[in-house]
């Protein structure tokens, strides 16, 4: 399958500038919201492109990071603003969303305050609310990027993100993938980590109009699996559960994508 060449360009928006990576050929607009990242999105065009390319025939899909620069204090509600803006900019409206963890968080209050945006939703292994397993999740890799501990922040993240079974396979890898990787200045990520803290849409969940399927991991333990099976039930959606993994399904599950291809392909 040919996908073209990916595209990485800025949009100025909301006081800043957002990168934007864009692929496909479809005439539907599907918009991914990445997660927290050590690292920005620059430069990963040509993999994300690959990696989605189940989605380069039926959609242009775009991918975009958060704003730059970014004040301190900001609220999930503050990335969902920066976004819609610039979605505007690029005249999505309609679009399908697929959001993961902090992206889902982004996606839900982007489908509450500007739901004209919105056509189908995908929330994966992502929460409505803080709870106690995301609160010491979040605390725990600030207090190690505040040291500057690159190897500890990811055997951490591992030790929670990622199957047993992934874990005892790529254990000795995955430290030297972060190190590899050019990280975000420790204040940006800090700022964006604690930003998780305050999603607060639960008590507006049934605002979305949208249909919504949400993907969650029976042993996640970032963000709970009992996170994503709430907004379910608050809902009155689909959820799928992935039992045996936790809070990267969407990486290590294979058929992660066409799961969610299917469904915002199916008739609305």
């Amino acid at each position: 399958m040919s996908i073209g060449p990916a595209k990485e360009f800025y949009i100025d928006a909301n006081g800043g500038r957002q990168l934007c990576i864009t692929f496909g050929r479809g005439s539907r607009s599907l918009v991914l919201i990445p997660g927290l990242r050590l690292s920005s999105l620059r430069g990963s065009g040509a993999v994300s492109a690959r990696y989605y390319r189940l989605f380069s025939e039926a959609y242009t899909v775009y991918i975009f990071d958060r704003k730059e620069p970014l004040l301190p204090g900001c609220t999930i509600h503050d990335l969902a603003e920066d976004l819609a803006a610039a979605m505007d900019r690029l005249g999505l409206r309609g679009a399908d969303v697929l959001g993961a963890s902090q992206g889902g968080m982004i996606a839900q209050d982007l489908a509450i305050h500007h739901p004209e945006l919105v056509r189908k939703m995908v929330l994966a292994v992502t929460a409505s609310r803080s709870n106690p397993v995301m609160e010491d999740a979040i605390r725990t890799w600030i207090a190690l990027l505040e040291k500057h501990d690159i190897d500890g922040f990811a055997r951490n993240y591992m030790r929670r993100g990622f199957s047993e079974a992934y874990c005892k396979k790529y254990a000795a890898f995955l430290p030297l993938v972060f190190r590899l990787q050019k990280p975000m200045p420790t204040e940006r990520f800090i700022n964006l980590a604690e930003a998780c803290l305050t999603c607060r849409s639960y008590e507006e969940l049934d605002r979305i109009r949208c249909p919504v399927l949400v993907i969650g991991g029976g042993r996640d333990r970032v963000v709970s699996a009992e996170a994503s099976r709430e907004i379910a039930e608050k809902l009155h959606c689909a959820c799928y559960m992935y039992d045996e993994l936790s809070h990267e399904a969407y990486s290590e599950a294979k058929d992660f994508n066409r799961r969610v291809y299917e469904f915002l392909c199916s008739p609305v």
